[in-house]
């Protein structure tokens, strides 16, 4: 059922330039075409009735309140590079843009901190901390993602073996919740016993209970060195068998990467490139940095002998710069290499690591059944699997078809093994409908009572992650 919402007319579009200024408010129909998706595949587009670029988050509040009062939607959007449906407005009304609360605040090197606004992009964040000489690890495919988006979500990427997800780096935050008020939690402390931790409620809650509109970040110091193993094998299981061996070295590495050979190939071709031992089934990459090269070497040694006691054909490391952003940029790469070469969805189930190789056997085994090739790659180190159903050789209609029946499949194959249905990506509202199948209704009770508790008139972001 569609919430009874207030649509927008002149007298709002007036009383939204008195708040945030005309040159902040847009109903240009070419502006709106481009706020009503995000990366999410097949997603019909969903035009918001005006678009509002705040500056700070004090016209945020009063924009909420005034939201509020005429119980008028408010979906709030980052760089809309996620692929669930986040950020996309169904139900019209306002699209908020962060985009130009875009400013690092504060790089603060004695507490290894750093304060911006949800706007700004991880490869701003990236440049500029680590022109002072530190890091922050959340490393995506896509860069141009913003800091808020990756919060919204909980955002991993390939560096999560070492250092967690996003919301291990976020120490606090500034917000807006739909009442208009504005909320600070936690600060640029790592301890904190001082009633419920809003910081940690608020990370991955899709832009559903607030606003986020500035965050503290924790830092870390960059090592000197940084360097690729890969690793071919003759199957998948050989593969993961090896990563329980791998994560019991007293060295943890940043990342460890999965792959099967079909995205291998889709790969070399999109990115017109030959990656070493492409003819094989499946491979390994491993990430890992340190303080000098012969501490890298000695890792990757005993990583190696590993891999081979699990049937590991060689490995290899770049021996050049040049050839290491090679590898690391085909990974990178995956899913757009996917998106040209084929109708494509996307599935982001995490599973418990022991359990990927049977996990991805029983994918094979749903693939075959409903005759839907599925491409498989992923995080070996945090369990997060990616899964590419593609139209190949198949009608797309006939395809459209069958998807619903195999992703429900999947989603519920990855429960059974002990996992949850998305890893990192969040579940918008392309995911919703399986979450409720997959999720223990004393759970989903307590969500949407929290949800309730910080929208009673479900204005922000509604229609995301469940229906009220």
């Amino acid at each position: 059922m569609t919430p009874a919402y207030t649509k927008i007319n002149r007298n709002t579009i007036d009383e939204l330039i008195a708040i945030v200024g005309s040159e902040n408010v847009s109903t240009d129909n070419y502006e709106i075409e481009g706020y009503s998706s995000d990366e999410m595949a097949f997603s019909k587009p969903h035009a918001p009735e005006v678009i509002v670029k705040p500056v700070d988050s004090a016209s945020i509040s009063k924009l909420m309140h005034f939201a509020d009062n005429k119980r008028i939607p408010v979906t709030p959007r980052g760089a809309g590079t996620g692929v669930s449906g986040g950020c996309i407005p169904i139900f019209g009304g306002i699209l908020l843009s962060l985009e130009r609360l875009n400013h690092i605040l504060e790089i603060n090197r004695d507490n290894s901190t750093a304060i911006v606004e949800a706007g700004v992009t991880l490869e701003e964040l990236h440049t500029a901390v680590e022109q002072q000489g530190l890091y922050f690890p959340i490393h995506l495919g896509d860069m141009s993602a913003t800091i808020g988006g990756n919060i919204a979500t909980n955002a991993g990427g390939m560096n999560a073996v070492k250092y967690g997800v996003i919301r291990h780096q976020v120490l606090g935050l500034e917000a807006v919740i739909p009442n208009g008020d504005i909320i600070k939690t936690g600060g640029q402390f790592v301890k904190c016993s001082t009633g419920y931790d809003l910081t940690q409620l608020l990370t991955g809650s899709e832009g559903t209970l607030a606003i986020i509109t500035k965050v503290i970040l924790r830092l870390n110091n960059r090592m000197t060195k940084r360097e690729v193993l890969f690793v071919p094998f003759n199957n998948l299981q050989d593969a993961i068998d090896s990563v329980p061996d791998i994560l019991q070295l007293t060295t943890t590495p940043i990342g460890l990467e999965f792959m099967e050979r079909s995205i291998i190939e889709i790969v070399e071709k999109h990115l017109n490139i030959e990656l070493p031992y492409h003819e094989y089934e499946a491979f390994l990459m491993i990430l890992m940095e340190g303080e000098s090269e012969d501490e890298i070497t000695e890792y990757f040694s005993a990583v190696e002998m590993i891999c081979k006691n699990h049937g590991a054909i060689d490995a290899t490391m770049p021996n050049s710069e040049r050839a290491k952003r090679r590898l690391l940029n085909a990974r990178e790469n995956f899913y757009n290499a996917l998106r040209k070469f084929a109708p494509v969805e996307l599935i982001d189930v995490v599973v418990p690591r022991n359990e990927i190789a049977k996990f991805v056997r029983t994918v094979k085994e749903i693939s075959q059944k409903y005759e839907i090739p599925v491409i498989v790659y992923g995080h070996a180190g945090d369990g997060n699997v990616h899964l590419h159903p593609v139209c190949i050789d198949m009608d797309l209609n006939e395809w459209q078809k069958r998807l619903p029946g195999l992703m429900k499949e999947i989603y519920h194959a990855g429960s059974s093994f002990g996992g949850a249905i998305s890893g990192e990506h969040g579940i918008g509202f392309g995911k919703k409908l399986y979450l409720i199948n997959e999720i223990d209704q004393g759970s989903l009770y307590v969500m949407k009572e929290i949800k309730k508790a910080f929208d009673p008139n479900n204005i922000l972001n509604p229609g995301k992650i469940f229906d009220m």
